[in-house]
């Protein structure tokens, strides 16, 4: 049985407005039936047929606004959060297997949560913390875990509370459950429990002036142009220097080395020493120089 789906069944939601306007369409979206999406997703794999994953995509816009609001609270946009999602949704309906036997929104479950774990990782506090697949389980359940352990803690006197801070046996159990040190859910609670310190001062105020920028030294040497000048000179200064050098005729090298090359302690070589050395004029000694010179120029532009 064929579907034939329109734009005007599945019309195109605009990136432009409010995200309201933007969820409130999505929300309005047709939902397909399992016939509907076995047929789209069987035209789709078997025809390469955009129309047909269009439909698989904007028929589950729904999932990704609702798992995304998931993760509201690690203070980074609901729309960009919603973006990512919907690119897992498209690499969700592009894997999609007509014929393994499962609906699209468990198959795409895991591949918006992955492209939302991915992005919420990368921009969180523009701070890359959680590098191993540990670190990033650690990451994204410590907080439902510590709310959990305020529950029980509700439960106990008021003298036994500890508020939502994790003590040392509280540490431990999230340690041992996710698989991490126990130091490693320290500074992850720490990473989570810190503020955002501005670098700027945000108001006139003279508490403002001890802001960070204020007695941050700037430091020319980290930045990444000047160390890529201080390599570049180095290799100039070596490698470089000798390979056009070694361009140059045994000549043309003496007397280079013995003009712009000697040790602190020797004097420089004059034109008319070097021209009764080799029995020419201080003039042809000069010619020589230059054209070395020149050759060696161009040596050291090719290498660069």
């Amino acid at each position: 049985m064929a579907y034939a789906l329109s734009h005007q069944q599945f019309p195109t939601i605009s990136g432009s407005g409010s995200i309201e306007a933007y969820i409130s369409a999505a929300n309005r979206m047709p939902m397909l039936s399992e016939a509907e999406e076995l047929a789209l997703a069987r035209r789709l794999a078997e025809k390469g047929d955009i129309e047909a994953a269009r439909a698989l995509v904007t028929s589950h816009l729904r999932l990704v606004i609702a798992i995304a609001r998931g993760y509201l609270g690690y203070g980074l946009p609901h729309a960009d959060l919603i973006q990512e999602g919907n690119i897992g949704l498209m690499k969700a309906v592009k894997r999609f297997d007509p014929n393994r036997g499962v609906r699209l929104v468990s198959f795409a479950m895991h591949w918006i949560k992955a492209e939302i774990h991915e992005y919420i990782i990368k921009n969180w506090r523009l701070v890359k913390i959680a590098t191993t697949k540990a670190q990033r389980k650690l990451f994204f359940n410590l907080r439902s875990i510590k709310a959990s352990l305020a529950q029980q803690d509700e439960s106990l006197p008021g003298s036994q509370r500890n508020f939502g801070t994790l003590d040392v046996d509280g540490v431990n159990m999230i340690a041992q459950r996710l698989g991490v040190k126990p130091e490693e859910v320290i500074e992850m609670e720490t990473r989570f429990t810190g503020a955002d310190v501005s670098l700027e001062p945000t108001s006139d105020d003279d508490e403002d002036r001890f802001s960070p920028i204020a007695y941050l030294t700037a430091d020319s040497c980290g930045e990444p142009i000047a160390m890529l000048e201080r390599q570049e000179f180095d290799y100039l200064q070596e490698e470089g220097l000798q390979g056009a050098l070694a361009s140059l005729d045994e000549r043309s090298r003496e007397i280079i080395q013995r003009r712009w090359l000697v040790h602190e302690e020797d004097s420089v070589a004059t034109l008319h020493e070097l021209a009764t050395e080799y029995g020419v004029s201080a003039e042809r000694i000069r010619q020589i120089e230059a054209k070395a010179l020149q050759k060696m120029k161009g040596a050291l532009l090719a290498a660069a």
